[in-house]
């Protein structure tokens, strides 16, 4: 049933990304991006997460949004950066963020019929990852510009998708750009490879746990370096925290306080056994 149900969904996507993008082409020189994102982009978008969930049976739980301004605030800047396991989140967060998103994203998926075709009319950041310089000079450009029209810059901060219990390279892009707009960094634990895995196309039915930590403010007298530590630190804990299985129990973090309790009950243990067996040894039965 695995195999069907995932059918459906991909057949579902497949069908009604074309009306939607090409209303979103078509729509291009009379209607501006914003109003293109939220009427056509978002509602396609929030249809493909509830397919996925009424029939491939992929649910999800979320938790911190607290941590995310308003809906009508359009003077923080946020550049948000989830941990990318799979191609559920890129959907997700576009459908349930309440501000417009640019994503930071490789040109080669504009090929992509339709779907690539749509993505180039909202005004998003598609860089060629082989022009390493130019790449950041049009991520530095191009995203002050989307933040200061209100929009959110979302950037995958390993640059792809990485197997589920596995931690990628976490590159600097998104704390240079932090740093270089005053944007702060929102960095965002998803467990998703649990129910659509890396490089799969069939669901397996779960619940995918969605975590926000709290911005993540740049320090002037710091470094990209040590701005990225501090978001790679909390989503790779929190990961281990939400998705607990899918790391080797010698790869947790130990937790001090965990272990010196631990350690304390088994010599009180050890202590009462002790004081039992003398207890016996001076009282032996008649």
């Amino acid at each position: 049933m695995r195999p069907l149900r995932s059918m459906i969904v991909f057949l579902w996507m497949a069908v009604t990304v074309i009306p939607m993008a090409s209303l979103i082409v078509l729509t291009t020189p009379f209607i501006d991006p914003d109003r293109r994102w939220w009427y056509l982009a978002r509602p396609w978008l929030r249809g493909a997460v509830a397919a996925a969930r009424l029939i491939g049976r992929v649910e999800y739980e979320v938790e911190g949004e607290h941590h995310l301004p308003e809906r009508g605030d359009n003077n923080s800047r946020i550049i948000l950066c989830p941990k990318h396991q799979s191609t559920w989140e890129t959907f997700f967060f576009a459908s349930r963020m309440p501000h417009p998103l640019a994503y930071v994203f490789k040109r080669e998926l504009l090929f992509i019929p339709f779907f690539g075709w749509a993505m180039a009319c909202l005004n998003m950041i598609h860089i060629d990852r082989s022009a390493r310089g130019g790449a950041w000079n049009k991520v530095a450009s191009m995203g002050e510009q989307l933040m200061d029209r209100g929009k959110w810059v979302i950037m995958f901060p390993e640059g792809t998708r990485s197997e589920r219990g596995r931690q990628g390279i976490y590159k600097t892009g998104a704390a240079r750009l932090a740093m270089a707009t005053g944007a702060s960094i929102v960095p965002i634990a998803v467990a998703s490879a649990r129910c659509w895995p890396r490089k799969s196309f069939t669901f397996v039915p779960g619940t995918i746990q969605v975590s926000l930590g709290a911005p993540i403010v740049p320090d002037p007298a710091g470094s990209p370096g040590e701005m990225m530590e501090k978001v790679e630190a909390w989503i790779e804990e929190e990961m281990r925290r939400i998705d607990p299985e899918a790391y080797p129990e010698e790869e947790r973090p130990i937790n001090l306080a965990q272990q010196e309790a631990a350690i304390q009950a088994s010599l009180e243990r050890r202590a009462d056994a002790a004081r039992g067996s003398h207890g016996a040894a001076a009282n032996p039965k008649e």
